[in-house]
């Protein structure tokens, strides 16, 4: 196993906002904080860590919660606070203030419309993947922003071993055009960082979940740190979720403008 764990970035060619918003959004609610307090023990297995990582999935109908997100690009630095809503596994919608940007993530698609700039986007998923690398879907999409694996850990055996207080977990037979690993944190078993390689493109992709919080009985990121690069581009997100509330009445309206112009990624 290749020891890359520590502040690793992951890249696709050039970024748009689309992009980016697609991959921010989690849930918490006004909450207590969770304290990493367990130890990683050279004891338990790969499978024992799995089995405990997927019980500790979030287990909601809904969320509504405010999300602070600060982009820095480059020299370019900007934050922004979102009203993120979502149906577990059916939608994810993020609303600037006064609707002037808003997206609506279904299973099916990818929606945009930025009053800003009069433009939209209106596609699905392959578009996405192309610009990561990975074969992007909804779930994996919403696995991310609520700290969990991105592919099933049943599909494929892996490996475990202590690195930092975190279980690193990679497949036994890691692909030599995309490599990955899980960092799973010993006191919840939620993600510490999920992180992916290609070598050959120069890509690299970490996200690091800073810190989780106890949303009715539920562990949920607060802070999440998501860094993309590709060669020399590098972008990172930074984001903090707050006022959250579960399992409560949301609503997602989405039409796009007349008259704005598509948004064409290439």
């Amino acid at each position: 196993m290749k020891k890359r764990y520590n502040h690793i970035r992951f890249g696709l060619p050039k970024i748009t906002s689309v992009l980016i918003l697609a991959l921010l959004i989690v849930s918490c609610k006004s909450a207590k904080k969770v304290i990493a307090s367990g130890e990683a023990s050279n004891k338990l297995s790969a499978k024992q860590v799995i089995k405990e990582h997927q019980k500790n999935d979030a287990n909601f109908k809904t969320m509504n919660a405010r999300v602070a997100i600060n982009l820095i690009q480059g020299e370019k630095e900007q934050g922004h606070t979102f009203t993120l809503r979502v149906e577990k596994d059916k939608v994810i919608w993020l609303s600037a203030t006064l609707g002037m940007a808003r997206m609506m993530i279904t299973p099916e698609k990818v929606r945009f419309y930025n009053k800003l700039d009069n433009e939209y986007f209106d596609g699905d998923y392959k578009l996405l993947s192309d610009f990561v690398g990975v074969d992007l879907d909804f779930m994996k999409v919403q696995n991310i922003l609520l700290g969990q694996a991105i592919y099933n850990l049943k599909d494929e055996p892996y490996r475990v071993e202590v690195n930092q207080n975190s279980y690193a977990l990679s497949p036994k037979d890691q692909n030599a055009l995309l490599e990955l690993f899980y960092l799973i944190n010993p006191s919840h078993f939620k993600m510490d960082s999920l992180q992916l390689f290609q070598q050959l493109k120069k890509r690299i992709l970490q996200v690091d979940y800073k810190s989780y919080q106890e949303v009715d009985k539920q562990v949920l990121p607060k802070n999440i740190r998501i860094v993309a690069v590709e060669d020399k581009d590098e972008v990172a997100i930074n984001m903090e979720f707050k006022s959250v509330s579960l399992n409560g009445e949301v609503r997602f309206p989405f039409k796009i403008p007349k008259g704005f112009k598509e948004i064409e990624i290439k």
